[in-house]
């Protein structure tokens, strides 16, 4: 279960919203840029989200950043049977490449899918 996708894919929810506020006002674009929005970044953050080999309620996102910004990101679990957990957040600097994980309870049916949340 190991995909790749950029953050143009990850993140269209939130693009969507932010096109949506351009529509209804011309003063959101101009917050969305002083704010460092994510989409407004040269180049991208590429992610993939996997479960671990051995531990099928253990999920990793691993993202690199190839934007000319610092990124903060982490993973999103949805546990089967159990609360969905987020992991920690992991700060990268332009060019690194980082880590998150979490772990569902142990007694959820295990990992049904990895997403992951940039900031």
């Amino acid at each position: 279960m190991n995909r790749r996708k950029s953050i143009v894919a990850a993140g269209l929810a939130t693009t969507l919203s932010a096109l949506a506020f351009t529509v209804g006002g011309l003063a959101a674009p101009a917050q969305a840029a002083a704010s460092g929005d994510v989409a407004t970044m040269a180049g991208t953050v590429d992610c993939d989200g996997w479960v671990h080999n051995n531990n099928p309620d253990h999920g990793i996102a691993g993202c690199e950043n190839n934007t000319d910004r610092t990124v903060t990101f982490r993973a999103e679990i949805v546990c089967g049977w159990a609360p969905d957990v987020s992991g920690q957040w992991v700060t990268l600097a332009p060019g690194q490449y980082g880590e998150s994980s979490g772990v569902c309870a142990v007694y959820s049916s295990g990992v049904g899918s990895v997403g992951w949340t940039i900031q």
